[in-house]
């Protein structure tokens, strides 16, 4: 397993892995506002997430962790976290339970940064086949504030050592939810969540991750780790599976209104993406594979100084859009067009309720 973790931080380093899906940010507008009435000293980009503030709505999503150098790279993302007051997920942990020497590998997190939102992270397989005491160890393994329950059917299906048993997961869900005392969101990891599978967990959860199509698509990770032992790169013929990362949010906001916390996660690349995620609906964004290679290109510093610009970059949209609050951003005027507005015809969401009404309020309930 160890192997298998480093293997999966070279592939995102050195290979092309994003999916060939655009996350769709492409085809949203924000409407500009020509006279904002606003003074860009006035625009607050804090929030608070499961009881922690952060500085801005990002997330450092849960990337790594398990094999030994990994965990230098967990500490200087939890370094660029703690400066930058953000959040920061975890790898998931299993290898962390299974082999005791490599648990400092996600402990190191919580070491960085002590006073900051960190999520824990496990799969829902695991879960399934070690009971719920299982998310107390890993929740314990961090001192997380929330812990990110994972399900990646997909990248399991064409995995090498995968388990593409799904069933009973909701149950198995729920349980955990009932075992733990931390906020619990269900994450995808690069497939999207559809507005069936948020109707599933509205009730249960305290928030979702959408993990939408359009960034780092694992199943193609797992196609070049296939071609690296010789075996067929199943993968491949998934590397445009999954709901755009901006479908995947209305979807889901859609059924779930304002009762649960959405991540945005999947394909977020750019200051703007950040401020279009908040424009449909989420309450935070995620971003891993640019922070990742940043941070081993350039270290703390350099890392600190992109996140910064993206920073900016949000703030400004803020400003044009008129808002002095990231609550406001979710009942700007939106322009969708292209893909996008296909896909929501196709799914029967009210453009007209997307393009003017505050979309964390939900409509297909």
């Amino acid at each position: 397993m160890r192997e298998r973790k480093w293997e999966h931080v070279l592939a995102c380093i050195w290979e092309d892995v994003e999916s060939e899906e655009s996350p769709l940010f492409d085809c949203v507008k924000i409407v500009h506002r020509a006279l904002p009435e606003l003074d860009f000293d006035d625009v607050d980009m804090e929030i608070e997430l499961f009881g922690k503030r952060l500085s801005f709505p990002l997330i450092i999503a849960g990337m790594t962790g398990g094999h030994p150098k990994t965990g230098e790279i967990n500490r200087k993302l939890a370094r660029v976290a703690r400066e930058l007051e953000i959040g920061i997920g975890v790898g998931s942990q299993r290898a962390g339970v299974k082999d005791p020497e490599v648990r400092w590998t996600f402990e190191v997190v919580r070491e960085e940064y002590p006073d900051g939102l960190v999520l824990a992270n496990i799969g829902l397989p695991q879960l399934r086949e070690n009971g719920p005491d299982l998310a107390l160890e890993v929740v314990d393994m961090v001192d997380a504030d929330a812990l990110a329950v994972h399900v990646n059917v997909l990248q399991e299906a064409v995995q090498l050592e995968g388990e593409a048993d799904a069933a009973g997961f909701v149950d198995v869900l729920a349980e955990v939810c009932e075992t733990v005392d931390v906020p619990v969101v269900l994450k995808e990891t690069g497939a999207g969540v559809s507005a069936e599978d948020a109707k599933l967990v509205r009730d249960i959860v305290d928030g979702i991750d959408v993990g939408g199509a359009g960034g780092t698509n694992w199943a193609v990770v797992e196609a070049v780790r296939s071609k690296a032992h010789g075996e067929i790169p199943l993968g491949y013929a998934f590397s445009d599976w999954g709901v755009p990362t901006a479908a995947s949010i209305l979807e889901v906001r859609s059924v779930v209104g304002n009762d649960l916390a959405i991540i945005g996660t999947g394909g977020v690349r750019t200051g703007m993406d950040v401020a279009k995620v908040l424009a449909l609906g989420a309450d935070c964004a995620g971003m891993a594979l640019p922070v990742l290679r940043k941070v081993l290109a350039e270290g703390v510093r350099g890392c600190v100084r992109f996140l910064k610009s993206i920073a900016r970059e949000v703030k400004i949209a803020m400003l044009m859009a008129g808002c002095s609050s990231v609550e406001e951003m979710s009942s700007v005027p939106i322009v969708v067009y292209g893909k996008l507005r296909e896909w929501l015809e196709c799914r029967g969401v009210p453009l007209d309720l997307v393009c003017t009404g505050d979309r964390r309020t939900g409509w297909n309930r």
